[in-house]
Formats: structure tokens, C-alpha cells, sequence
């Protein structure tokens, strides 16, 4: 059977509850430009390293563990005519040895968990990034207070956590409903479809229990966001 990972996003172009609009307005937040060195953590597929290189024309290197993301990232810089622009690397990006003071920006859009938390995984990435560079890391919140599932918080703990790095929040920007539906309806799909060509009792299971989660729960109660901060300097 193929990675879980693998399977249910077979179809997502952005791989986290968000947009391409959404990602270049973090972009914009970052205040990228041609001139900008930027490194994707755990890029994925590559969406927002497209999307950013197009709108910005700036340079991105993009680190992902999954060989099947990476060959895809690949794939899809080579389409869009950026490989000048962009460059996948396939390696952990959680035990790479980040050069000191390298980056314009870095970016972590849905990984921050391989540290542990957002304030976690900026602590990691600042080091390597210039003094007045950015960070944008996109993480969980819980909408209401009292909630600690998974180890997310809510919005004022998760900013909180991030400003413990020692950077200053400089924007957020929010999945909508909308967003969450359209990511977790791509995993289904896939699912429901991997399903009927050949069944299989853990991975109907696991498929079940994350339908379930969101209509229940995560939909209404579970946010998730871009946080974009300054490093200082």
C-alpha cells in the first residue's frame, strides 16, 4: 500500500488549507522580490514555490523527505518553466545543517510538527535566515480556549509561542471554512477511489476516522494559518 501521505494527496496542488492567493498575500507580508534567497521547509509538492517564484520572481530551495513529493515538485518547476528559479533537494529538513544567516526567508507551511510547534520550528529557522529577514510558517490553532488536542492551542498562545522565537508577528493569514473543505475533500476523493480498486480494512478505518473528525469537529473548531514574522536585526 502506498504512504498515507502519498495516497490522499495525490490530487492537492497546495498541500495545506489555503490558496494561491493566500500564499502570495503571504508573500506579499514577507515582502519578497527578485532580489531574495528563500528556503521551503518541507516543500512538498512545490505549490507554494511555484506560486511564489511566478508572483515574486524570487529564488527558492525547497528541502522535502518524501521522494514522491520531491519528483513531483520537480515535475511541476519543470512545467512552469521556473527550474532557474526553483530547486528541490530531497532530504530531513528537521536534521539538516542550515547555513548561518543564508536566507532572505524561510518558510514552513505545514511541517512545523517535525520540531514540535510553530515557536519550536522558528527557533530552528531563524538562525539561518539574515537579521531583518522574514519567517512564514503555517500552523493549527484551536478556535476556543480550553483545547488541547494534538498539543495546538489557541490563536494568542499559538502567536505567543512564535514571538517566544524571538521574531515579531507581521501577519496572518487564515484558512476559511471553504479552504479546510477543499483540502479534506481531495483526501477523500482519493481515498474513496483507492478504495474501490482495492479494498482494504485499515485503510477504510483510518479514511472514516478523518471524514468523521472534521465534519464533527475540526471544520468548526480547528483553524489553521499562516503566521509571517521579522526576524530581528
Amino acid at each position: 500500500m502506498t504512504d498515507w501521505h502519498e495516497l490522499v494527496e495525490r490530487d492537492h496542488e497546495l498541500q495545506n488549507p489555503t490558496s494561491a492567493d493566500k500564499v502570495r498575500l503571504a508573500g506579499e507580508y514577507l515582502r519578497l522580490g527578485p532580489e531574495d534567497r528563500v528556503l521551503d521547509v518541507a516543500c512538498g509538492k512545490g505549490g507554494p514555490a511555484v506560486i511564489l517564484a511566478e508572483r515574486f520572481g524570487c529564488r527558492i530551495h525547497g528541502i522535502e523527505l518524501r521522494e514522491a513529493f520531491a519528483a513531483a515538485a520537480r515535475e511541476r518547476i519543470e512545467q512552469a518553466g521556473l527550474a532557474q528559479l526553483v530547486d528541490v533537494e530531497t532530504a530531513d529538513a528537521s536534521a539538516a545543517l542550515l547555513e548561518p544567516h543564508a536566507w532572505d526567508a524561510a518558510l514552513c507551511l505545514g511541517a512545523a510538527f517535525v520540531w514540535g510547534h510553530i515557536g519550536d520550528a522558528a527557533a530552528a529557522l531563524v538562525p539561518a535566515v539574515r537579521p531583518g529577514g522574514g519567517l512564514a510558517i503555517g500552523e493549527p490553532f484551536w478556535r476556543e480556549r480550553g483545547r488541547d488536542e494534538d498539543g495546538f492551542v489557541d490563536l494568542p498562545a499559538t502567536v505567543a509561542r512564535l514571538e517566544a522565537a524571538g521574531v515579531a508577528i507581521t501577519g496572518l493569514v487564515a484558512a476559511s471554512e471553504d479552504d479546510w473543505d477543499r483540502y479534506e475533500s481531495l483526501h477523500w476523493r482519493a481515498a474513496v477511489e483507492a478504495l474501490a480498486a482495492w479494498p482494504d480494512a485499515d485503510l477504510e478505518a483510518t479514511h472514516r476516522q478523518h471524514v468523521e473528525r472534521h465534519i464533527a469537529t475540526r471544520r468548526f473548531q480547528l483553524g489553521w494559518a499562516i503566521f509571517v514574522a521579522r526576524v530581528p536585526g
